[in-house]
């Protein structure tokens, strides 16, 4: 299993194995085509895959237990035993998260920051980075009128509290990362609003993952597609990047690499 260290920058590949997702859903489903990805991306640059086996796009439906165990396990106990890059396993249900680590995950990432009955203490016992998401509501309806009284407040407030009951159980803060969600449960407004507090987030000590790539906030700044929003991922990543963010999620890993290496010469890093 690789290491995970959250005080180091990551580049995080995304990798979909769901029908559905709103970007690249249907592409990597056959395992051949899922670890060429992999190989790909670990050849880019990425030092993390992240794999997720249910989709959590605005309107998503629900996937069984089973399924989801049906898709990622193989994928995960390939990348395992075939690359020597970080895994890290998109996932909500606590029997997912046991059996993905026990297939070689080296991360969890939950978009539901471990809400789901027993996902706390299950993630409290292992020894691996854990990513705590915050999201207003549920994939089916969380676009339908998110509101907040205070936006950073509100989301800084409950991935504290989420981190807070890790830190009680002993999970050292190097093993716990935090993600404010963006596009879940947010309006254009919302996520605005939290990149601009992403140094107040990351001050906190917690590592700061950032996911934005191909999102819809992209395309009602941009005016573009999904498939045409790479040149506004890789600035909205490098912009997250500058403001403190050590993990980026992106689906486009050699051009986030690109304008990082030229970021960091510029910047003499």
């Amino acid at each position: 299993m690789a290491t995970i260290d959250l005080s180091q920058a990551q580049v995080m590949g995304i990798l979909n194995v769901t029908p559905d997702s709103f970007s690249d859903g249907g592409r990597f489903t056959v395992l051949d085509d899922a670890l060429r990805q992999v190989d790909m991306m670990q050849r880019e640059g990425a030092t993390l895959v992240d794999v997720g086996g249910e989709s959590t796009r605005p309107g998503a439906q629900a996937v069984s237990e089973q399924d989801e165990l049906d898709r990622v396990l193989p994928v995960v106990a390939a990348i395992h035993e075939r690359f020597e890059i970080g895994i890290s396993v998109d996932t909500s249900k606590t029997e997912v998260m046991r059996q993905a680590v026990a297939a070689g995950a080296s991360m969890i990432n939950d978009v539901n920051a471990l809400r789901a009955k027993g996902a706390m203490s299950l993630m409290a016992g292992m020894n691996v980075p854990v990513c705590l998401m915050h999201m207003q509501g549920e994939p089916r309806t969380m676009q339908a009128d998110p509101q907040y009284s205070d936006v950073v407040a509100d989301v800084e407030r409950f991935l504290l509290n989420q981190a807070q009951i890790l830190l009680d159980a002993g999970v050292a803060k190097s093993q716990i990362c935090i993600d404010p969600g963006f596009g879940f449960g947010k309006t254009l407004e919302h996520n605005l609003a939290l990149f601009n507090a992403i140094p107040r987030l990351a001050a906190h000590g917690f590592a700061v993952l950032v996911g934005v790539s191909r999102k819809s906030m992209l395309g009602q700044i941009t005016g573009r597609e999904t498939s045409e929003r790479m040149p506004a991922s890789v600035a909205a990543a490098l912009l997250a990047w500058e403001k403190g963010a050590k993990i980026l999620r992106v689906h486009d890993v050699a051009e986030t690499i690109d304008a990082l290496k030229l970021w960091k010469a510029i910047n003499n890093q």
